[in-house]
């Protein structure tokens, strides 16, 4: 048997045991080391839907993880038992035209762990085991802790922002919502060659840790004027997820920048300024998950190229999901909260 959390409505996390899956031939078991609770799995857990996926029937959460192989199927070659691995949640089809082209986040049949996208829902990895295809392995021999390579997938999601950004050789760089995924993009517009990053949060505890991730200037956006904000950036990544924080990345835009979305925004009030896009000639394009990205991202970690320990916040046993979901949600106190299984601890 093994634990699972489950999320039933909102504000309703079971836990409740699961009997041993089986294994196809490409499939593989991995026991839990260690899993990032995400802002996705929060609104699950918090409203019942992530954006436009709504809960239909209950869905073990959870996307950002790494651990260790317990059982292999009959056709597995590339990893074995107490085998180290990060674990990519994206399943795409690789058939469809957009895996063809290359953009696989963008694939048709996609199935993504942890995620209410589509019914049945695809089941997470906030459980003590999981079973998941060989192909979404990485295998890594290296010294770096579960809770470090559990930022592989973020920080995939922020190398992929950047990489939406076009080239940021010298460039300056603003940075809405200093959450993990702004303080990743952070990170990797340093790594890509920013000249200036400036970081822009609502709150005080998130650009501390904008400033440790390497931002060269924190800007609290709702204390501004729009004139002060005004043309002070080449490129703008609205990581925040609202509504207000795009309108803080149209503001600072300079003329012939480029702003890149990666939040999730509610429809309910936004307003685009269409008009200003076009005679600024303002680039507006979307960055959503990761591609290749991911694989970048685990080499990145294990080099120790990119650093995330100042973002782990805390790590709580699995049994505490509901107070680490509480504190998770609480952004005075934390950045990055982690469930962790029984890897963790062998």
């Amino acid at each position: 048997m093994t634990l699972s959390c489950k999320i039933h409505a909102a504000k309703d996390l079971r836990l409740e045991s699961e009997g041993e899956a089986g294994l196809a031939p490409h499939e593989v078991e991995v026991a839990l080391g260690a899993a990032g609770i995400c802002g996705s799995d929060l609104h699950y857990y918090f409203h019942g839907r992530a954006g436009a996926f709504e809960i239909r029937e209950p869905l073990t959460p959870g996307h950002e993880a790494a651990g260790v192989v317990r059982r292999t199927g009959s056709a597995v070659k590339g990893v074995a038992p107490g085998q180290k691995v990060a674990v990519n949640p994206s399943h795409a089809c690789h058939v469809c035209r957009y895996c063809r082209e290359g953009r696989e986040n963008l694939c048709s049949s996609m199935r993504f762990l942890g995620s209410a996208s589509i019914y049945p829902h695809v089941q997470g990895m906030f459980r003590e085991s999981f079973v998941v295809a060989e192909s979404q392995l990485t295998p890594v021999n290296a010294d770096i802790s579960f809770g470090e390579l559990a930022f592989a997938e973020p920080l995939a999601v922020a190398l992929h922002a950047v990489n939406r950004s076009g080239p940021l050789l010298g460039k300056s760089v603003l940075v809405t919502g200093a959450g993990t995924i702004g303080c990743l993009i952070v990170m990797a517009a340093r790594l890509a060659g920013a000249k200036e990053i400036i970081s822009c949060d609502i709150a005080d505890h998130p650009l501390q840790v904008a400033r440790q991730a390497g931002a060269t200037q924190t800007l609290r956006s709702d204390r501004l004027t729009g004139k002060e904000l005004s043309d002070i950036a080449d490129i703008c990544i609205e990581a925040a997820g609202s509504k207000e924080a795009l309108a803080t990345c149209l503001q600072a835009a300079r003329r012939g920048g480029r702003i890149v979305q990666v939040g999730t925004l509610s429809a309910e009030g936004l307003q685009f300024p269409a008009n200003s896009v076009m005679a600024r000639e303002l680039d507006y394009v979307g960055a959503f998950r990761f591609g290749v990205e991911f694989d970048w991202a685990v080499n990145y970690l294990v080099s120790k190229r990119i650093d995330v320990k100042p973002l782990l916040t805390a790590q709580l046993p699995l049994r505490d999901a509901v107070a680490a979901f509480t504190l998770a949600a609480d952004k005075s106190r934390s950045t990055k909260v982690q469930l962790t299984g029984e890897a963790a601890i062998m």
